[in-house]
């Protein structure tokens, strides 16, 4: 069985009546929509809402902890005698973010933004109210396993420990917060409004 090589000639004879397509420079729009101030608004929203939820802290899984449970932790590098003094409640109390009356998401968009605030004007202690949640839903202590969760997922926080009694005891926990960069300007800067 022989194979037949076809020639470039036969190719051009059978394309020849072929016509190139034309082209346009436009594209023609069947629907042509023009949004609406209403519209236009809501998208704007959504883009800041979504720009504004990008702080990596998780909404999926948490591990549940018990309403009576501390929370603590401590990043490696906290000397021990800091640790001990935050743990005691003998750091000036700067800040208080109560988010026991918040909605889930409001709540960790609060205490992210809080934290960052805290860190951007270089205040180093603050007070979060999260609440016990003895009868919280989908399960006890929701909101405060979220927190457990929540404070070891920024990175400006590099200690936190259940408050004392005086200050919440279960419902509450200290936050500490690393150094600004800019520590000693923003010290200069605190100092120079004072005086």
């Amino acid at each position: 069985m022989s194979h037949s090589v076809p020639n470039d000639l036969s190719f051009f004879a059978e394309m020849s009546d072929v016509k190139p397509l034309s082209q346009t420079d436009k594209v023609a729009l069947t629907n042509k929509t023009t949004e609406t101030l209403a519209q236009r608004l809501k998208r704007e929203a959504l883009i800041a809402e979504v720009e504004k939820d990008d702080n990596g802290l998780t909404i999926d899984k948490v591990e549940p902890i018990d309403p009576y449970d501390f929370i603590e932790y401590k990043q490696d590098g906290v000397q021990n005698g800091v640790y001990k003094n935050l743990r005691l409640g003998k750091y000036q109390i700067d800040v208080t973010f109560n988010m026991t009356q918040m909605k889930f998401d409001d709540a960790r968009l609060g205490l992210y933004k809080t934290i960052k605030d805290c860190h951007e004007q270089g205040i180093r202690t603050l007070l979060v109210q999260h609440g016990m949640g003895l009868n919280s839903k989908p399960f006890p202590a929701f909101l405060k396993s979220y927190v457990n969760q929540w404070l070891r997922q920024i990175d400006m926080v590099i200690a936190f420990h259940t408050a004392l009694k005086q200050h919440g005891g279960l419902t509450s926990v200290y936050v500490l917060i690393k150094k600004h960069p800019d520590q000693k300007l923003i010290n200069r800067e605190r100092n120079r409004r004072v005086g």
